[in-house]
């Protein structure tokens, strides 16, 4: 059974009282169109978010706040999945694909800050050179390197000039010049068609250097964007943001952006106890059901009939995500690529989705490219279930029905019950079943699976990746070898290294045509699934509950929280 579905459900209930027509600036503010100012969105978080500098972050959850306090260059559209304008308004491309000229939009300033001396700094070209050359820095910290290092012209060897600062000198990269305060150009090492899309990574917000040069080592929790929101407070339980007023963009009517006065989002202990904060009216989305909890949430009819639920709609999309297991290729066992092969062949993904998760998710039968727009899935000989043969290859390993084999710790960032527990419960007990292997799991944060990476103690984790755009480009490129990085626990972690993929990936980001590209990614796709350096195991379905009163919110395949043209508005009462 599969869930996919976009539905409305209406449900009899109490109404909150209207909320303040206020902006952010204090003055009254009349929209045009239907829409309204005003009004507080919540919502929470499974992981805590500790770090709110753009480059020094990767993970979805923090993208989701990040992404409400910086503007990229460009963006994606959440329908069309097109690049279109954001801080730079308009760019071009050189006829060998390999310089990219921008322009950025004039008036556009940051966030009022004490780093500016207290006056208003506009944002322009200087400040976009900045933000890059931190991209391709060497900063311990930096976790989007592999965005631009080895594709920016001198890349690599700013990395190299950088690795261990704690600053980075103001020449910066060789292939990003300022030609004027408004424009900049990027030339590339090789010509990359489709480089734009790289641009629109949340991680590439722009910041000024004056945040940067003042607040140093504490730039994680000083946030100076030109985003819709600033930052109001950060605490452990909650992070609060506010309207900006001094914020660029107008919607079709001529509204300035955003609508909301502020967007709060504390913490979550679990799925349970977010639903319920959803029909307490304490909070307006819940991000990720399970399929199981949707009939809890709705309640019974009886409460339905007493007005006692919550007026929302559930929206679903299929996501342009993977959720899968990571190796450490480098370890003494899984070196072994006899090892890595059999756990994928003792894996039966069909029957996770069904009796594990009830349905909810599709399995990984095609490589690690998720199905997306125009990408050929379905030429990926993806990992057969065969216990069989998984059996004599941990033969050949030496740890026939797995004697032997040690015992390890499995390393989930997820909480108790969840669907992600669910699935890693399922992986453990089949490998138990059919291999003999016994895999503790150990239930952590993000930030905990992280540190565990990095000083060696993780030999097996869950980990997933979720889109930064629609390109099967951005999947693979986790596997590719110039990646490596010892400060990267999100990109190439697991320290896979192959030439021929090398090869093949490093032709499709320069080949222009499009069909030609798509069968040099297959190929990498085919030797991600041949030399199973990672355990592909699920795409989800993205579904998301909406209070009514939360108008203009779409949930998207990429999972990301587009708030910018949110605005809040009572339903009314039936």
């Amino acid at each position: 059974m599969r869930f996919r579905f976009l539905s409305l459900f209406f449900i009899a209930g109490l109404i909150l009282a209207a909320c303040s027509g206020e902006g952010g600036s204090g003055e009254e503010l009349v929209a045009k169109g239907g829409k309204k100012y005003g009004g507080e969105f919540k919502f929470m978080s499974p992981e805590k978010i500790t770090n709110l500098f753009p480059v020094y972050n990767a993970d979805l959850y923090t993208m989701r706040v990040v992404s409400q306090l910086y503007d990229p260059l460009l963006n994606i559209d959440p329908t069309t999945q097109e690049v279109v304008p954001c801080i730079a308004e308009s760019f071009t491309v050189s006829d060998d694909a390999k310089v990219y000229t921008l322009k950025i939009r004039k008036g556009i300033v940051f966030h009022e800050d004490d780093c500016f001396g207290g006056s208003k700094h506009e944002l322009d070209a200087h400040d976009v050179k900045f933000t890059l050359d931190m991209a391709c820095s060497g900063l311990k910290d930096n976790q989007v390197g592999y965005l631009l290092v080895n594709r920016v012209k001198g890349g690599k060897a700013f990395f190299d000039k950088t690795e261990g600062a704690t600053t980075i000198p103001k020449e910066g990269v060789e292939g990003i010049k300022v030609k004027d305060d408004y424009t900049i150009e990027i030339t590339l090492e090789e010509s990359f068609a489709g480089f734009e899309s790289v641009l629109t990574h949340a991680s590439l917000g722009i910041a000024p250097r004056e945040a940067f040069d003042k607040y140093g080592k504490d730039i994680s929790l000083h946030p100076v964007g030109s985003g819709p929101f600033m930052l109001e407070s950060y605490s452990d339980d909650k992070i609060v943001m506010k309207r900006n007023p001094n914020y660029w963009m107008k919607d079709e009517f001529g509204n300035q952006l955003p609508f909301l006065s502020k967007i709060e989002m504390s913490y979550a202990e679990d799925k349970r106890s977010e639903l319920m904060a959803f029909r307490k009216k304490e909070i307006d989305l819940v991000l990720e059901i399970p399929v199981e909890e949707i009939e809890h949430i709705l309640g019974t009819l009886k409460e339905a009939q007493e007005g006692k639920n919550v007026r929302h709609k559930v929206d679903s999309e299929h996501s342009m995500s993977m959720m899968y297991i990571s190796m450490a290729n480098k370890g003494e066992v899984f070196s072994d690529r006899n090892v890595r092969k059999a756990f994928n062949l003792a894996v039966n993904r069909e029957e996770i989705i069904d009796e594990w998760l009830e349905g909810e998710g599709w399995p990984a039968l095609h490589g690690f490219v998720p199905k997306m727009n125009n990408y050929p899935q379905e030429k990926v000989n993806g990992h057969e279930f065969n216990v069989e043969k998984a059996k004599a290859l941990m033969a050949s390993a030496g740890y026939p029905n797995g004697r032997g084999f040690p015992q390890m710790d499995f390393y989930v960032n997820a909480t108790e019950g969840s669907s992600t527990h669910k699935s890693c419960q399922a992986v453990a007990q089949q490998l138990k079943d059919n291999l003999g292997v016994k895999l503790n799991i150990v239930l952590c944060t993000i930030e905990e699976r992280e540190e565990a990476i990095q000083n060696g103690k993780a030999q097996i984790w869950r980990a997933g990746w979720i889109a930064d755009y629609p390109d099967p480009e951005n999947f693979l490129g986790l596997f590719y070898g110039g990646n490596i990085k010892d400060n990267m626990t999100m990109v190439n972690a697991f320290k896979f290294q192959n030439e021929e993929f090398d090869k093949y990936f490093e032709q499709a980001l320069m080949e222009s045509d499009y069909e030609k590209r798509m069968e040099l990614l297959v190929k990498c796709d085919q030797i991600v699934v041949d030399e199973a350096p990672v355990m592909p195991v699920l795409t989800d379905d993205h579904i998301v509950m909406i209070n009514a009163r939360v108008r203009n919110f779409e949930a998207n395949p990429m999972e990301s929280l587009q708030l910018t043209g949110v605005f809040i508005k009572e339903p009314k009462k039936d």
